[in-house]
Parts: structure tokens; C-alpha cells; sequence
């Protein structure tokens, strides 16, 4: 009777066993499982944290596992056993994908423009000195922080604006300090060189970007083709950089840090970081902030590189899944050919958010290898 009980209890565990695997497998979608491994840009990580986006690519049969890494550094990464590699610009995508085994071409599920945000105190000053152009009056901006006479409140207070790139670049040239603008005295905070905080441009994506920008505007709106076209602009984009002093691998954190109301009064960092604030309902922790779009910039476009098949079906779920991109927009990114879903998102945040982006003329990306020679030469 014991050797009948055995056998009995044995075949009951395998069977109850074998119906975990079937039911954990798919789940309520029925698809297999699959787990996939990726190296991102730090500016994706909080969409891929992101509960919902974790349901949702569950409901697909997918588990996302991610590490973060500067965009330009991805190639300097033992890739092998990772799925795929998620930059933040088509640059550094296709220079991976020509170096490492992939499946197909890469693919670009949204991007984001790089904007500059500022304190309001240093927006008004770039304003005045003929640096920037600003808009108040916003609807929006009548809830903010101090009410309807605090910074961000009412509408004597901008929120938005434009960065205007020649003249920028020109103080930068010049070593404009922030006491020899007109309206800089009394305000404590703006003090020294006028400058722009970015990322490391020889490992980040932002600060490449920044350079490319830069060198654009600089050089008559000519994109650099050659050492030569990089030798004419190296000067001021060597100025650009060095007058940073350390600079961060990752947006993040000078993004954080000027929210904090710690750090330099201008910041380059991601539209998707604004919007992605505005949207989650952290409006309270904007403050003073204005948004400046230079009228001369580069979209960030977050281009997905397919190491593996499974990385291939991510990265096409990733462009059409309705659910997914939602989220992406949540978290402030722009869906590749579907300005409408962005539009509706941000619809109540227009005060900050440009949605057609007026004026704001995109400067073409040179090669990688031209990018990387800027960056190097930026830095010295």
C-alpha cells in the first residue's frame, strides 16, 4: 500500500509540475516566455522599471531584463549573451550594428529633441541680452508654484521659449560671464561663465548630440563631412566642454540635480525628461523651470539594435504595440510617425511642451567617426 501511495504521489507532483510550466509560460496571453537582455541609455531605465510597461511586455510573453550604459560606450561592451543594445541616436546604433552580429537593420521606436532647461531668472537674462526668445502667457502656467504671482505662476512668469543657437554660441566664443549680461546683478545664482551643462560627449548621447548641434550652427549650417569641416568648429566646441569641468556619463543626474535647485542655471537634457515629469503628476517638483528649444538642435532618435532574434521581436513590439507606445509617451517620448498620440498626451502641458516644435530647425548627425572626432577634440 506505501509503494501504491508513492507512486501515486510521485506522479502527482510531476503533473502539477508540468501544469506550472504550461500556466507560468504564457500566462493569461498563452505565449512562451522569453527573457530578453539589453544595455540601454540610462534615459529609457525608468520606462522599462516602469510597472505597467513590465505587465504589458508580459502579456506578450516577454521578461526585460536591462543595464544602463552611456550610448557611445555600448561598443566597448562584451555584447555576447545580450539580446539587444538600445542607444539613444542612430549614430552609435549603426555603428554597433556593423560591429557586432545582429539580426536585421536597427529599428527606432520614438525619439525625443534635446532641449535646455533653465531657471527662470537665467531665461529672463538670456531674453534680455538677445539670447533667447521667450513665451508667456501660457494657460498652464497659471498653476504654478506661488500661485498666480510665484515663479511659474500667472503670466507675467515664461515657461517656454527659444534658445537661440548663433548668438549663444557667439557669448561662448567670446567668454561672455554672467556679470557683463544686463539684468544678471542681484541674483547670486548666475555668476561666472555662461555655459550649458551636457554630458561627457565621448561615452553619452546628449553631449555628442550637443556638439553636432553646435558645430552645425557654428559652421554656417554645413554638416561636417571631413577632418576639416571637424578642424574648423574644435576651437569653440573645446570651449563648450572645457568650461564644464567633469562632466556626467548620463543626463539623469544633471537633470536631477537642477530639479533639486542644485548645479548650473542652463542644463541640456531630453525633452522626454520634462514631459515624463509633467505627465506622471509631478508637476509640483518643476518649480521655476523653463523649457528653451534651440532653434537649431538634434532629435534624439532611441534606436533599438537587434542582437538576437528575440531582441528583433522586442524591438518591433516596441514600434507597433498601441499599449507600448502609450507608454513610451507617458514617459514623454515621441512615437516614430504618430505625432497624434503625442499631441493628446501632452495637451494639458502645452506651457511647457512645444508639440509642433516652431521653429526648431533639426541639424543632419555626422558619421560616427566624425562624432567621435569632435568629442575627442572637444575634450582635448
Amino acid at each position: 500500500m506505501g509503494i501504491v501511495l508513492a507512486v501515486f504521489l510521485i506522479a502527482g507532483v510531476a503533473a502539477a509540475v508540468a501544469l506550472g510550466r504550461d500556466s507560468g509560460a504564457g500566462g493569461d496571453s498563452g505565449t512562451a516566455a522569453k527573457t530578453v537582455r539589453g544595455v540601454i541609455g540610462s534615459e529609457k531605465a525608468e520606462f522599462f522599471a516602469d510597472p505597467d510597461t513590465v505587465k504589458a511586455l508580459a502579456a506578450h510573453g516577454f521578461t526585460v531584463r536591462t543595464e544602463t550604459s552611456g550610448s557611445w560606450a555600448m561598443d566597448r561592451l562584451p555584447l555576447k549573451g545580450y539580446d539587444f543594445a538600445f542607444p539613444g541616436s542612430k549614430a552609435p546604433a549603426d555603428e554597433l550594428s556593423r560591429s557586432a552580429e545582429t539580426r536585421g537593420g536597427p529599428l527606432r521606436p520614438f525619439y525625443s529633441p534635446l532641449v535646455v532647461v533653465a531657471h527662470r531668472n537665467a531665461a529672463e537674462v538670456l531674453a534680455a541680452n538677445g539670447l533667447a526668445r521667450l513665451r508667456t502667457g501660457a494657460p498652464e502656467a497659471t498653476d504654478g508654484p506661488g500661485g498666480a504671482d510665484g515663479p511659474g505662476g500667472g503670466s507675467k512668469w515664461a515657461t517656454q521659449g527659444t534658445l537661440l543657437m548663433g548668438p549663444y554660441l557667439a557669448a561662448a566664443e567670446d567668454d561672455r560671464t554672467w556679470q557683463q549680461l544686463k539684468g544678471a546683478s542681484g541674483h547670486a545664482e548666475l555668476s561666472g561663465t555662461v555655459f550649458i551643462t551636457s554630458t561627457d560627449p565621448v561615452t553619452s548621447n546628449s553631449g555628442a548630440l550637443y556638439l553636432a548641434a553646435a558645430s552645425y550652427a557654428a559652421d554656417g549650417g554645413r554638416v561636417a563631412t571631413d577632418a576639416k569641416a571637424v578642424e574648423r568648429t574644435a576651437p569653440l566646441l573645446r570651449k563648450l566642454v572645457q568650461v564644464q569641468g567633469a562632466q556626467q556619463t548620463s543626463s539623469d543626474a544633471p537633470f536631477r540635480d537642477f530639479i533639486s535647485g542644485v548645479g548650473n542655471p542652463l542644463v541640456l537634457v531630453y525633452e522626454s525628461q520634462v514631459a515624463s515629469l509633467l505627465m506622471n503628476g509631478q508637476r509640483q517638483e518643476v518649480g521655476d523651470l523653463v523649457v528653451l528649444y534651440p532653434d537649431t538642435t538634434v532629435s534624439s532618435d532611441h534606436t533599438l539594435v537587434p542582437l538576437t532574434d528575440h531582441g528583433r521581436e522586442l524591438g518591433e513590439l516596441l514600434s507597433t504595440d498601441p499599449g507600448l507606445r502609450k507608454l513610451a509617451v507617458r514617459h514623454g517620448f515621441r512615437p516614430q510617425g504618430a505625432a497624434a498620440e503625442f499631441t493628446a498626451a501632452t495637451a494639458g502641458h502645452t506651457a511647457y511642451i512645444d508639440q509642433r516644435l516652431t521653429g526648431v530647425r533639426q541639424a543632419p548627425v555626422p558619421t560616427a567617426e566624425l562624432l567621435r572626432s569632435m568629442a575627442r577634440r572637444a575634450r582635448g
